[in-house]
């Protein structure tokens, strides 16, 4: 069981490393997959934060997957499901499109949230 929770882990925290590189590489690109309608103009500094923040949240999770124990490890993919969370409701909040909202940010936090559990059971 703790085999297939850290493959299932890896999936969120590789892809928000490299979602995380397209912010700060290409942020107005990127930027226009996140869910929102219209993109805010003018500044990308924004889009460079988010881009910080998601490589910075995956390389934690890989480094906890590498170094931790897998109770730390569920304890952290549930406490970072947060992220995508509030992703959700602020695409919601600002009438962007639902299913960005919920086939991308909301899928992502039920996948962390079930290998959470993976972890912190096995």
């Amino acid at each position: 069981m703790l085999v297939a929770a850290y493959v299932l882990a890896c999936v969120p925290a590789l892809g928000i490393i490299y979602i995380g590189f397209g912010y700060l590489f290409a942020p107005a690109k990127s930027a226009a997959t996140f869910g929102l309608r219209t993109i805010p103009a003018g500044s990308t500094a924004f889009f460079e934060i988010k881009g910080n923040r998601d490589l910075g949240a995956g390389l934690m999770l890989c480094v906890a997957m590498l170094a931790g124990t897998p109770h730390l490890v569920g304890w952290l993919l549930l406490a970072a499901a947060v992220m995508p969370v509030c992703d959700m409701l602020i695409i919601l909040r600002h009438k962007g499109k639902k299913a960005m909202a919920y086939g991308v940010h909301g899928a992502t936090a039920a996948l962390m949230a079930a290998t959470a559990i993976l972890f912190l059971l096995g």
